[in-house]
């Protein structure tokens, strides 16, 4: 009988703290960007943790219970935005069975008891084009063209005509 007891606390003590032991409290986090070469920032509790850049890369976390943002930006796209949620590290499970919580306890305190994703992947939208202004030259041109039209078509009087390309030339 004491035997079994010796054998139970023999295993109970080599369990403890089987994540912490297992998969350690940090992790590497890889990043992956598309398109590449995009600048991600790594973001918990309102903490910097650090940054990847340029993708494709990887930053070493320290593990917790609190998700990872990643905020990703290049220049000619919309910003994108990944979050990494922290989950339960599987052998968690064998400590809480095996070593009555002591072990779960160890781990949960370390952080060693959660996990990310290991890769993270983001698109970045491309941000909508705009059409090129039309050069002001170009428009005032126009607007005389439109005038001298219709003046020579006898819509507008030659005061009016004169009137309004000051205006037009002015900018008023």
């Amino acid at each position: 009988m004491w035997l079994g007891r010796v054998v139970v606390a023999g295993v109970v003590s080599l369990c403890g703290a089987c994540s912490s032991i297992i998969d350690g409290t940090s992790q590497q986090i890889s990043v992956v960007s598309n398109p590449p070469g995009a600048n991600c920032v790594f973001h918990r509790n309102g903490e910097i943790l650090g940054a990847v850049n340029p993708t494709p890369g990887g930053l070493l976390v320290k593990k917790t219970k609190h998700h990872i943002e990643v905020v990703c930006s290049k220049d000619g796209y919309e910003e994108a935005r990944y979050l990494n949620k922290s989950g339960i590290q599987e052998a968690t499970f064998g400590n809480i069975l095996l070593g009555g919580g002591i072990g779960w306890a160890i781990d949960s305190a370390s952080g060693a008891d959660n996990k990310y994703e290991a890769s993270v992947n983001v698109t970045l939208p491309a941000k909508p084009q705009r059409a090129p202004a039309a050069p002001a030259s170009s428009n005032v041109e126009q607007r005389l063209r439109q005038l001298k039209d219709l003046f020579d078509r006898g819509v507008i009087t030659k005061e009016e005509h004169e009137q309004r390309r000051r205006e037009v030339l002015t900018g008023v």
